[in-house]
């Protein structure tokens, strides 16, 4: 019935300060759409970033989101960027277990406290 996730939503204390953290940190497109909202593009799905109260059909709280991307990058080179970028870690390179197997990832919080996890599989 269900084939992929077309979006996400972050609820963020500044949309520019996040907008500006995913793309210089993980590279990804910052698009404006539908009234001046923002959302971050990466291959085929985006992330829409909202404040707090924006929308009113959830039960959003800012720092909530646990995210896991995927990458092409070795543990070791994603380590390399993101200390370049000052992005602490918060654990990892550890073993876990992605949607299709075995994956290596990399914790660390965006601005907001939102626990990012990066992975590559193995």
């Amino acid at each position: 019935m269900i084939s992929r996730i077309d979006h996400i939503v972050l609820t963020v204390r500044d949309i520019d300060r996040a907008a500006g953290f995913y793309s210089a940190v993980l590279g990804m497109q910052v698009e404006t759409f539908a009234g001046g909202r923002k959302a971050l593009h990466f291959g085929t799905q985006k992330i829409n970033l909202q404040t707090l109260g924006q929308e009113t059909r959830n039960h959003a709280c800012i720092g909530s989101g646990d995210l896991c991307l995927i990458t092409d990058m070795t543990p070791q080179d994603l380590l390399e960027h993101l200390a370049l970028r000052g992005v602490s870690i918060t654990e990892g390179p550890v073993a876990k277990t992605g949607a299709r197997g075995p994956i290596t990832s990399i914790y660390f919080n965006d601005p907001d406290g939102n626990l990012i996890e990066v992975s590559s599989y193995d």
